[in-house]
């Protein structure tokens, strides 16, 4: 099956349901090919950049299952390779 890479830029509330989030990405773990988390303290909010390998719908799922989550944001940009 053919895949993209693309980014995932995901923000946090710090309300938010991050063991949810955890296991989102766990279950999407072969996927990720890296994770950075940077933490906003002044704005209460934690950004996470993934870039992922994956099936056209797998990354699909994965940004529509994060976006679900409540205090959530996150939007895939993709290579154009």
């Amino acid at each position: 099956m053919e895949t993209r890479v693309a980014t995932l830029g995901i923000i946090v509330d710090q309300s938010a349901d991050t063991a949810a989030l955890n296991a989102i990405l766990h279950d999407f773990r072969e996927y990720i090919i890296g994770r950075m988390g940077i933490p906003y303290r002044q704005k209460g909010m934690n950004i996470i950049c993934l870039v992922v390998d994956a099936p056209q719908d797998e990354i699909n799922s994965l940004t529509g299952k994060v976006s679900s989550l409540e205090g959530v944001n996150a939007k895939a940009c993709y290579a154009q390779v």
